[in-house]
């Protein structure tokens, strides 16, 4: 039953409506392993998930050699190129099930919205491999290169409010695979948050930000709200 309090969901793409292999964190890890940086995949998704991918790359260099002067800005610059190379051929595909929760929820009259840490280049090239379509499958799509602040920092989901005039972030609901996504709806006071265990995280790290609830995925929305 569809919570009517509920007047927008803003969903994170890879990962909690997009399969993309982990292709991006995958690219990440690489190119911080080029640059000599020691420092394994697990960790990467852990510091990195959610995350504006520069500010990714600081995070985890900040970590593994916080004493070393690495520039984050070569280390960014190489990731963007490889991650070009990646996605020419990958398969990119929506989450089991989760094209007809953007469908249905769209029929409801609910606002849908994608946010990621990914810029907009990435963000649209993504949604092209699907064939999603604004205003059929979503509302609008929100990236990091759209505010000066990225997640946990609640500006992307701010600026969707603004975008629908939805003056209560009561009545919003954010959903993600990642610490971040979970902090992001938190700091911008989103009624709802949910993890979702069908991306980057476990439901061991998901529950360190104490959502509303944690699911499997998104098909089992309908469940909670």
């Amino acid at each position: 039953m569809i919570n009517k309090e509920i007047q927008m969901v803003v969903f994170d793409m890879a990962g909690t409506t997009v399969d993309e292999q982990n292709v991006v964190y995958k690219t990440l890890h690489k190119a911080l392993n080029d640059y000599g940086v020691d420092v394994d995949l697990p960790t990467v998704l852990k510091l990195g998930a959610g995350k504006e991918k520069h500010q990714a790359i600081k995070d985890v260099l900040n970590y593994s050699k916080p004493n070393q002067l690495i520039e984050s800005e070569t280390i960014f610059e190489t990731f963007k190129i490889l991650l070009n190379k990646a996605y020419k051929d990958l398969e990119v595909k929506p989450i089991k099930g989760v094209q007809r929760v953007l469908l249905n929820l769209r029929e409801e009259g609910i606002k849908v919205v994608l946010n990621t840490g990914y810029n907009r280049e990435v963000a649209t090239l993504l949604l092209e491999k699907l064939q999603w379509d604004e205003k059929i499958h979503y509302d609008a799509l929100i990236t990091a290169s759209d505010v000066v602040k990225g997640r946990p920092h609640p500006d992307m989901i701010f600026k969707a409010m603004e975008l629908f005039n939805i003056t209560d972030a009561s009545k919003v609901l954010k959903a993600g695979d990642s610490t971040i996504d979970i902090a992001e709806g938190k700091n911008a006071g989103c009624g709802i948050t949910i993890g979702v265990l069908s991306g980057a995280q476990t439901q061991e790290q998901l529950e360190e930000e104490k959502p509303t609830y944690i699911l499997n995925s998104l098909t089992a929305i309908n469940e909670v709200f």
